[in-house]
């Protein structure tokens, strides 16, 4: 928000810029330790994800925006490390799935090579369920059915 303002001592005017201080909830870890939100980390986790991949740093802000945003509405005080960390993969998921298995292998701590396997199997499952749901029919399903029958 952008305001005139006027000194009282000596009557200059000037302008301030102010912004709404939005809380953003504490973070939980696995060991039930707890530390502030860093927006920072989270863009450090995210873009570590993405080197070296063709996703445009406007993509990544918007992400991160969208991150926020889910935890600011959640309205909580604390918030688990596993919930963010589900927000950036499904996140990711979006933008760049190279990037979402790199994440997921150091998230969810892959053992071996079976593991990458699984996780890009049920990514490729998704990804078709995605796209099946996109495709719209031109007619609605009744309509359809009776020209079939014809």
């Amino acid at each position: 928000m952008r305001r005139r303002r006027e000194c009282l001592s000596c009557a200059e005017r000037f302008t301030t810029f102010e912004t709404a201080e939005l809380v953003l909830p504490h973070v939980v870890k696995s060991d039930a330790s707890r530390q502030p939100f860093d927006q920072a980390k989270l863009r450090a986790g995210i873009e570590r994800a993405l080197e070296k991949r063709p996703v445009s740093s406007e993509a990544v802000e918007e992400a991160l925006s969208r991150i926020v945003h889910k935890l600011q509405v959640a309205g909580e005080r604390e918030v688990r490390s596993v919930m963010i960390g589900e927000l950036v993969m499904e996140e990711l998921r979006q933008l760049d799935e190279v990037a979402f298995v790199r994440f997921a292998s150091v998230y969810r701590s892959f053992q071996d090579v079976e593991e990458f396997r699984e996780e890009i199997e049920r990514l490729q499952q998704v990804s078709k369920h995605l796209v099946d749901r996109e495709q719209m029919s031109l007619l609605p399903e009744a309509r359809q059915r009776r020209r079939r029958r014809r």
